[in-house]
């Protein structure tokens, strides 16, 4: 899998990338190896040099730690929400497949870390929700070829996704925010 290539296809095609997906017996270690975490990485490493270049709010250590620990937990996060995918889609008519819900949920984030490179800029960084947006739209429009979930049943299971996602993103909120305040509490 060509990262470049795929990530250009679900961006601007994704109706006909969907298809071949699905098709594709990817593996946990190779998704993840050669898509997920390139793309995840985006969004904290830019913000490690947005940082040092723009606002230097933090030392470049807490940069780094808190760079590490949202890559970790972007990572994390993936894999959780494809387990959850996967159990809620027989609910909306879908199957349970860990392997299409994980291909899901990571193809469909394509958005949401290509734009991670804005937080190069911290003042810009409102701008990241567009790709968040457009990663809902993704698997949207993934979850009918992926999980087999009826069109006419596919906005009720993103949204149920959807809500969860916001759970999870809470608790990494919080998780993050308790680093932090430990980072700043030992300098």
């Amino acid at each position: 899998m060509d990262l470049v290539a795929r990530a250009k296809s679900i961006l601007t095609t994704p109706k006909t990338e969907w298809p071949v997906i699905a098709g594709e017996s990817t593996g946990t270690a190779e998704l993840y190896s050669g898509y997920v975490v390139p793309l995840a990485a985006i969004a904290p490493v830019a913000a490690v040099v947005g940082n040092l270049l723009f606002s230097g709010y933090l030392s470049f250590g807490a940069s780094v730690v808190i760079a590490i620990v949202s890559l970790v937990l972007a990572l994390v996060s993936v894999y959780v929400l494809a387990l959850i995918a996967s159990k809620i889609a027989p609910a909306f008519g879908g199957k349970d497949d860990f392997g299409q819900s994980l291909k899901l949920v990571a193809y469909a984030y394509t958005a949401a870390w290509v734009t991670g490179v804005i937080a190069l800029i911290p003042a810009l960084a409102w701008l990241r929700s567009v790709g968040g947006i457009y990663s809902l739209y993704l698997f949207y429009v993934g979850a009918p070829v992926t999980m087999e979930v009826p069109v006419q049943r596919s906005v009720g299971y993103t949204a149920v996704v959807i809500l969860v996602a916001i759970g999870v993103y809470i608790v990494i909120g919080i998780l993050i925010g308790v680093i932090i305040g430990i980072g700043s509490i030992a300098r």
